[in-house]
């Protein structure tokens, strides 16, 4: 089953990222070891999450089987597909 959880403004991305961590059954610990950083980064990005990038939020997000999704009021927008290779350590 697909959950949707919409984030309208910035301020509610920390409670969401939080949340999504635990509903994993994850420590911050456990992911910043599957993350490879440290657990103070992780952290920091759930208090904060402007603190990182949007490629390194995905790669958060993808660890926790999470997706950004796009919405719009446009129908004929053509969705781009790409899958970049994730990337650990060097870029956090």
């Amino acid at each position: 089953m697909t959950s949707r959880y919409p984030i309208v403004t910035a301020g509610q991305l920390p409670a969401y990222l939080r949340a999504l961590r635990k509903s994993q059954g994850l420590t911050q610990r456990e992911l910043a070891e599957r993350l490879g950083v440290s657990i103070a980064r992780i952290s920091t990005i759930e208090q904060n999450p402007g603190v990182v990038s949007l490629k390194q939020l995905m790669q958060l997000m993808h660890s926790l089987g999470a997706r950004l999704t796009i919405e719009t009021g446009v129908p004929d927008v053509a969705p781009v597909s790409t899958a970049p290779a994730m990337r650990r350590r060097s870029e956090w």
